[in-house]
């Protein structure tokens, strides 16, 4: 079963959120976004998630996306 998300509740999936020291498989940027597959998970920045989203997608087993952090006031 493949479960794709835009948003995420953390609270209802109990998943952890992602923080700083999260960082991208693919360039070392923050990771906004965890790709879950049989074989273990994937941590990509909002740039290389939405790069490989159509790929990965068919075979994810859950795709908890935060890149809507990106967009949120500093609340300064």
């Amino acid at each position: 079963m493949t479960q794709i998300t835009d948003t995420i509740d953390i609270d209802e999936l109990d998943v952890p959120s992602l923080t700083a020291l999260d960082r991208c498989d693919s360039c070392g940027a923050q990771a906004y976004i965890r790709v879950t597959l049989a074989s273990g998970e994937l941590l990509f920045c909002a740039h290389h998630g939405a790069k490989f989203k159509e790929k990965l997608a068919p075979t994810a087993i859950n795709w908890h996306d935060e890149s809507d952090r990106l967009n949120e006031s500093r609340g300064d």
